[in-house]
């Protein structure tokens, strides 16, 4: 893994949300985007080199939906940066972590994604992260 490629913040109400961390950031968001598959909007902020991103559901039925119900907001997960999201789940999967993507899927900010289950990483919800190709 590279680095932290972001923070994903879960929220209830993105323009609420957006007006808070643009005011505590000091900056405004520079995306927003709806990811169908994980039934969320997304909104994302960069802080100096690295980035936030708020998600909030677009249905009952999301996974944000279903966290925010039984947590609250707040943090959500946290992304890595990879440079081989495939070689990095098998490897993932080798050191005994369970994957909840054995396939990359298309996720926001033009991204390849996987996770892997909290249970397997100290309670984190982690998200591997891979520029799209082209």
């Amino acid at each position: 893994m590279n680095k932290i490629e972001h923070i994903g913040i879960a929220v209830k109400d993105l323009e609420v949300s957006n007006e808070l961390f643009e005011k505590l950031l000091g900056v405004p968001n520079y995306k927003m985007e709806e990811v169908l598959s994980e039934g969320v909007n997304t909104s994302f902020f960069k802080s100096g080199p690295n980035k936030i991103e708020l998600l909030a559901a677009t249905s009952a039925a999301s996974p944000i939906a279903k966290y925010i119900e039984k947590r609250g907001e707040g943090v959500h997960h946290i992304a890595f940066a990879v440079d081989d999201i495939v070689a990095e789940i098998k490897r993932l999967k080798k050191e005994g972590f369970q994957v909840l993507n054995e396939t990359p899927k298309k996720g926001a900010d033009n991204k390849l994604v996987a996770f892997v289950h909290p249970k397997t990483a100290n309670g984190v919800l982690v998200e591997l992260c891979q520029e799209a190709p082209a």
